[in-house]
């Protein structure tokens, strides 16, 4: 069965529309040559705040009013983009947010967050730290807690998935990097409320790799650190809900270096001009370490945002690769 029906999402879908424009779908011409084989580009990057978790945090904050009418706050905890799409949400609805981030976080991400009306608290060393942080205020001081995984999150962020399979229904592959899973969770359920045979593939990181080491287990494996430039895919305790959902729907899981993220951003940024941070580039990084695979087929590449500080873009440009702590 569906996680959700072709009407649930395009419910959804119109939802998400009523405060964004859908993003492009782009065929680059370099891309195609340097695969050898048709690449369309889904560009997560032009949403209003730089990545497609805007989405999830549309239908979120809409639900959470609906189901909880009495609720006095938001509380959440983030590396960046969930907390970028909760601040919106929440500010337009009228909710004050909280959002707890680790201690080492992105200056700019956390500027953003503030900018778009959240309080931001640094806490712990990632980003799991700074969850458990974020459960126990909830409690202390009366907040909801915005999960970083949600029915209603992978509800709205299917969203992106159905413009991209409106646009290219013919996929045989498409590329998605995992963090916490709505995104990837999105695209199965897109797929499958369509009835499509695409394949999807996860990305991960080779410096977090519980979620690749716990799809192949068949079990949720929890790894020590998770100590990758990619933040949004920085993750060491999997999202039980969201594995049970990619750990079927998806066909395999790839590990791309560090070296092979930053280099997916310079390819990005030379041949079609856009900026991409470390997750939005890894599934490019994926395909390319594929390409044998997928040679003369039609594949899809999620580029899921381009929130990356200046500072690292800078090291990506001058042919380096950022160094975490």
């Amino acid at each position: 069965m569906p996680l959700f029906t072709r009407d649930d999402l395009e419910t959804a879908a119109r939802l998400v529309h009523s405060h964004m424009q859908p993003t492009p779908q782009l065929v680059w011409p370099q891309l195609c040559e340097l695969v050898q084989a048709t690449v369309w580009v889904k560009h997560e990057n032009h949403t209003p705040t730089g990545a497609f978790k805007i989405r999830g945090g549309i239908t979120f904050v809409e639900w959470l009013k609906r189901a909880h009418p009495d609720v006095q706050g938001i509380i959440t905890a983030t590396r960046g983009n969930h907390g970028q799409s909760q601040a919106k949400a929440a500010t337009a609805a009228g909710l004050p947010i909280k959002i707890l981030v680790p201690r080492a976080n992105s200056p700019e991400k956390n500027a953003a967050m503030r900018g778009f009306g959240a309080t931001v608290i640094e806490y712990g060393d990632d980003y799991d730290d700074a969850r458990v942080e974020a459960e126990r205020l909830s409690k202390e001081e009366n907040l909801y807690m915005a999960p970083s995984f949600h029915p209603e999150l992978v509800r709205g962020v299917a969203s992106y998935a159905l413009e991209l399979f409106a646009a290219a229904p013919d996929l045989d592959t498409v590329y998605v990097p995992i963090g916490c899973g709505s995104g990837i969770c999105g695209v199965i359920a897109a797929r499958d409320a369509l009835g499509l045979n695409t394949k999807v593939v996860g990305v991960v990181s080779t410096e977090a790799l519980a979620v690749k080491l716990s799809f192949e287990a068949g079990r949720l494996i929890e790894t020590k650190s998770a100590s990758t430039f990619a933040d949004g895919v920085a993750v060491r305790v999997p999202v039980r809900e969201a594995f049970e959902i990619y750990s079927k729907g998806t066909d395999h899981i790839v590990e791309v270096g560090e070296d092979e993220i930053a280099e997916a951003i310079r390819v990005y940024f030379r041949d079609t001009h856009n900026v991409a941070e470390g997750a939005g580039a890894a599934s490019l990084a994926a395909l390319l370490q594929e390409r044998d695979l997928v040679r003369g087929k039609t594949v899809a590449v999620i580029l899921t945002g381009g929130n990356i500080d200046s500072k690292d873009f800078a090291t990506v440009l001058q042919g380096e690769t950022p160094q975490v702590g």
